[in-house]
């Protein structure tokens, strides 16, 4: 199951982003081929079979050699150098293995296993059982346990604030409705931070086909409208015709609060469902209409704040109190200081407005987000590689890794808890890249040097890479066997090995297993089964889980051949808050949907109160320093990668500006400044600094800039300018509120200008530097 073929041959393969055919010839993968029926594929594989060959390909195990010298501890004390500022020496993999083991081992015995951090992220692979994040996990579990993250970078705020108020994020998606509800019964999507179709090209565990824009354009051919609200009018696609409303970035909240107080002020609110269906509409009325502050959130007050026209935002509520509307809000106002409030005040907006619990129309969770939000939901339940049980009770909201390693012991709060940061030795990370989703990586960096000892398994020589002290080469989803089944998608995928991975790379799994095997765990990490034979028996595992609801899966050898197997769509029960109009409780304390929550009141955070508010951030283009950073930085997904997977892969490069990441910014702003299109710009602030390529648009709103995520980090020296433009160098990381505790990022300020003289290489693209 896991040699690739020699002469020419093509076996089928899937990734987050698409179902693909690999071509193969003599053994060497020479494309990946999207299937014929997909109708809107993904580019994002281009290059990815050079890119497996690349300079920056690690085909060795290499040890940082400041650590080989000094042993473990903090880099950058006792004379030892700094992780990020150092070179590499090369092991073979039995000595390597055996200082991981050793290491562990010491960490283990002299501080406990809740010493140890087992950082990971579930993006790393589609595959069932070579999915980085089970993989890892369940080898710190045998070996005792580790301190572990909650929530995600992409959803920590929505995630939390829905379990309190609505009942959980997965009663919210079962009560969105599909594309298709909207086209049979809608009229208006709102969108909230928009329905960027950069986002449907990807899905988590994988894409069978791209359908979700097939079905947007059905409704919109359907008659069903489309406002987007954001500073990017390609935040929707074009065949919406969407209207576009460019707000300034952060002010969603006040948006929805002044179409609320409209809609209410004139009498045209669904009163029974709000006291029927709502809990606390006495306690949030008076804050929306003033009587509790003095202040009516009315729509000229919305528009003072978000900088839209009142005549065109008293239109679009005059439409939403009167038609079939879905309130969709995208993960990334939730992504921003106060990030609970958007979808709070979205589902309180959307039970205003008579939309809620009626066919095609609601809260839309995170529509628009990802290829799934918005589609018809498999229900087919589908093996996973188990992970055991982890015996160490410490934990910490994902986004908050900085804080724990520099503030060992010192006690916070998330989600009603009261909490306290471990004092970590060691981070063994396994997929994923915290140097691309992390906040403020200067800050990070000064973090990162806190450990004895940082593990990682990675591909390529990336910026996660040069800021570790052992570093173990890792195959690709290209060079394993698998199979693949999206998150709630309609398809299984096959994912044959295309071909066999360089030099001395390993599977994530055999990795593990090396370094069990010197830990006498071998047994208990594998269960006796060889990769080959765990692939079939989750295979067979799945067979059995749709044996049960009637569902006949194919063999193996016959899901191979045909690629790709339609799942059927399995009998679901209906939309929760369709349910509330009808007496059906959902699981929150009140059994109602919590406009006003009692124990987020209680909880005594004045940035996140009982319900939902406008709080005035701390960097948005209403504050004060705007005076020495006038421009509002926003950074959502790039539309050439999944996060910051491949960026040296052709196609990622080929969006490259000057060979740097481009920022879109209006002409307004690039002639204010001098600037033109492709010039080399410098995004600076009181964080950090970096440069990027100039592309300059009318399709942004004047005073805002957008640099996507994702590009490696390559800073010219340690904590300096970074050359290649991540913007986390320069957003703030601090938590949304006390209650979530989630990343935000689009609450940042920066300035830019023209960078003048020669701008530093590229260098994090070349192979890692060794002695």
């Amino acid at each position: 199951m896991t040699s690739p073929a020699r002469g020419r041959s093509t076996v089928p393969t899937a990734t987050h982003w698409g179902s693909y055919l690999a071509e193969i010839e003599d053994g060497v993968l020479q494309r990946l081929v999207p299937r014929d029926d997909d109708p809107v594929p993904n580019g994002l594989s281009d290059g990815i079979p050079k890119a497996l060959t690349a300079p920056g390909r690690l085909t060795r195990p290499m040890v940082r050699r400041g650590w080989l010298e000094h042993g473990p501890g903090p880099a950058g004390t006792g004379g030892r150098s700094a992780r990020g500022d150092d070179v590499y020496v090369p092991l073979d993999w039995d000595e390597v293995s055996a200082l991981v083991a050793d290491e562990l081992n010491r960490v283990r015995t002299e501080h406990g296993n809740r010493a140890i951090y087992g950082g990971s992220y579930g993006w790393g692979s589609a595959g069932r059982f070579h999915h980085p994040q089970s993989q890892i996990h369940r080898f710190l579990n045998v070996a005792g346990g580790y301190t572990s993250s909650v929530d995600t970078y992409s959803s920590a705020a929505i995630s939390v604030l829905l379990r309190r108020v609505a009942g959980g994020f997965q009663t919210a998606m079962d009560s969105t409705p599909t594309f298709d509800e909207i086209a049979r019964h809608g009229s208006l999507v709102v969108a909230f931070g928009g329905l960027a179709p950069r986002n449907h090209r990807v899905n988590d565990g994988g894409i069978g086909a791209h359908l979700s824009p097939v079905a947007q354009r059905r409704a919109r051919d359907a008659g069903v409208d489309f406002a987007v609200i954001s500073p990017l009018r390609a935040d929707a696609a074009e065949f919406l015709d969407a209207q576009w409303l460019a707000a300034r970035p952060g002010t969603d909240t006040a948006i929805m609060l002044g179409l609320a107080h409209h809609i209410v002020s004139t009498g045209r609110h669904d009163l029974d469902f709000l006291t029927t269906c709502c809990e606390g509409w006495d306690r949030f009325e008076p804050y929306l209409l003033g009587a509790a502050d003095g202040v009516p959130k009315t729509i000229e007050w919305a528009c003072d704040i978000s900088g839209l026209d009142p005549d065109e935002l008293r239109r679009l509520a005059d439409r939403i109190c009167t038609e079939r509307t879905v309130i969709a809000t995208s993960y990334s106002v939730q992504r921003a200081e106060f990030g609970e409030q958007p979808p709070w005040m979205a589902l309180t907006l959307a039970a205003i407005s008579g939309s809620m619990g009626r066919p095609g129309g609601g809260f839309g969770c995170a529509m628009g987000a990802l290829h799934r939000n918005g589609m018809r939901l498999s229900k087919m339940p589908v093996a996973a590689f188990p992970q055991g049980v982890n015996p160490v009770r410490d934990y910490i909201p994902v986004a908050r890794i900085a804080d724990m390693l520099l503030h060992p012991g010192e006690e916070f709060d998330y989600d009603g808890h009261r909490l306290a940061y471990p004092d970590i030795r060691l981070v063994y990370w396994v997929g994923g890249n915290p140097f691309h989703h992390h906040q403020d990586l200067n800050r990070l960096v000064r973090a990162w040097q806190r450990p004895d000892t940082v593990i990682v398994h990675e591909h390529f020589a990336n910026s996660l890479t040069r800021h570790a002290d052992i570093v173990l080469p890792a195959a690709t989803f290209a060079e394993r066997t698998d199979f693949a089944v999206g998150r709630e998608d309609p398809f299984l995928s096959a994912m044959v090995a295309a071909a066999a991975p360089p030099g001395e790379v390993r599977t994530d799994h055999a990795i593990l297993a090396g370094i069990a095997a010197k830990m006498g765990l071998l047994d208990e990490f594998t269960g006796g089964l060889s990769e080959d034979e765990w692939v079939a028996d989750l295979y067979r595992r799945t067979q059995d889980r749709a044996g049960r609801h009637d569902v006949e899966l194919p063999d193996w050898d016959t899901l191979v051949a045909a690629g790709r197997w339609e799942l059927p769509d399995l009998p679901r029960p209906g939309s929760p808050y369709r349910g509330l109009r009808e007496g059906r409780p959902i699981g929150t304390p009140s059994g109602r949907l919590e406009i006003f929550s009692a124990a987020i009141d209680s909880f005594g955070h004045d940035d996140c109160p009982g319900h939902p508010v406008w709080r005035e951030p701390v960097e948005w283009l209403g504050s004060p320093l705007t005076e020495r950073f006038p421009l509002a930085l926003v950074s959502g997904q790039p539309d050439r990668r999944l996060h910051s997977q491949f960026d040296l892969a052709a196609h990622s490069r080929a969006g490259k500006v000057a060979g740097r990441e481009p920022v879109l910014l209006h002409p307004d702003d690039a002639a204010s400044r001098g600037i033109s299109d492709g010039d080399v710009v410098r995004l600076f602030n009181d964080r950090g600094q970096v440069l990027a390529g100039a592309v300059i648009s009318a399709d942004i709103r004047p005073g805002v800039v957008r640099l996507s995520t994702g590009a490696w980090y390559d800073p010219v020296e340690p904590g300096g300018l970074d050359a290649h433009g991540n913007p986390n160098v320069l957003t703030r990381d601090v938590g949304t509120s006390t209650l979530a505790q989630g990343p935000s990022a689009h609450s940042c300020l920066v300035q830019l200008e023209l960078f003048t003289g020669a701008p530093p290489p590229v260098r994090v693209f070349g192979p890692l530097p060794t002695a």
